[in-house]
């Protein structure tokens, strides 16, 4: 049966690195893969066409879809818009929201290629691999009340960090089965020691645990996991956490690995639907410069086969196909160092999908 996936190019970068990543796909479904591929219009590029972040004709497409993939959404060109609801990344959050994608898995995996290119000394971050998972759906970017209003002559803004047991309790679960799957080491990070919602976070990690005995569960502080990341990443697994804390981490994880321009990201729901996109953002400084890095997008296309197509193979060749890239020598300006070859989006893309067909 032919599966439906939606491409969702957006804005800066994100036409040129979904472009290189549909390439792959392209080259998959010559090796069999039944999908048929569309697109649609979202962020920006859809509030220039329909005055909407997230037009009905693009929700609907999506949520007949299997899987989705995403470039990137946003850039100062917007930044004026007054009504928030207008936005471009409330064409993201529409989508999480509407999808019910409340888990977010963000790898922050070192290519041994790649070691020179990181922040850190390469003894304190060869062999990285580590996996957060984020809620995507809860905590305190949609929590209510929010807002700003004027109280005492002054104005004050408000937002509210809530979690519910069941919220805290599904998230969990993909954690831990995560960890079973991988070193069987989870961590919680959360603020328990002045945050409520969070001592009952910890408290409903603490419950599931012992329904996964295989897996060693700690806990740890948000202000500590931030520190130990860039300390010794290399002791964490599996790392679990909230929405917000979870944006944060990720990102200092990301930057442990050479470049943001590496990592993937998968946002599942129940169903297993997921919406895949690349942890960078849409960088309108380079945007139609052909120098932006395709390589987490093309990433993401792997876990897109594997989690939600269930391609664990073609996902396979497609890591392995960056891998020999990266062997060859051929960097994007990002991870570009002394003794490698700088090549253009285009000339990568072209370089994976070529490694693709010989491996």
């Amino acid at each position: 049966m032919s599966r439906n996936i939606l491409v969702l190019p957006g804005d800066g970068i994100g036409p040129e690195i979904t472009r290189e990543a549909v390439k792959i796909l392209d080259a998959c479904r010559q090796d069999g893969l039944d999908v048929t591929v569309e697109e649609a219009l979202v962020g920006g590029a859809a509030y220039d066409t329909h005055g909407e972040p997230l037009p009905e004709v693009t929700l609907a497409a999506a949520k007949s879809a299997d899987a989705i993939l995403l470039g990137a959404v946003g850039g100062p060109k917007w930044d004026k818009i007054e009504d928030l609801s207008k936005r471009p990344e409330k064409g993201l959050l529409g989508l999480r929201k509407h999808l019910g994608l409340f888990g977010n898995l963000r790898p922050a995996v070192l290519y041994p290629q790649l070691a020179e290119a990181s922040s850190l000394k390469p003894e304190v971050v060869s062999g990285l691999d580590i996996m957060i998972v984020r809620e995507l759906t809860g905590g305190i970017y949609f929590g209510q009340p929010r807002g700003i209003e004027k109280r005492g002559g002054e104005r004050v803004g408000f937002n509210t960090y809530v979690y519910s047991e069941s919220e805290i309790e599904r998230i969990g679960r993909v954690a831990f089965e995560m960890a079973q799957k991988r070193g069987r080491r989870l961590c919680s990070v959360d603020k328990a020691n002045v945050l409520e919602v969070t001592i009952l976070w910890r408290e409903v990690m603490d419950r599931l645990a012992p329904e996964y005995p295989d897996v060693e569960l700690s806990h740890m502080y948000v202000d500590n996991a931030a520190m130990q990341l860039v300390r010794a990443p290399k002791q964490f697994d599996v790392i679990v956490t909230g929405n917000m804390f979870g944006d944060i981490l990720s990102d200092a994880a990301a930057m442990l690995t050479g470049s943001i321009g590496m990592l993937p990201s998968a946002s599942l729901n129940e169903s297993g639907q997921g919406m895949y996109e690349p942890c960078h953002g849409s960088a309108p400084d380079i945007a139609g410069k052909n120098m932006a890095n395709p390589l987490a997008t093309i990433l993401s296309v792997a876990m897109m086969l594997r989690y939600s197509l269930d391609e664990s193979e073609l996902a396979s060749r497609i890591e392995r196909a960056v891998g020999r890239v990266l062997d060859d020598g051929l960097r994007t300006a990002d991870i570009a160092y002394a003794g490698t070859r700088q090549v253009s989006t285009q000339e990568m893309g072209d370089a994976v999908l070529d490694a693709f067909h010989h491996v």
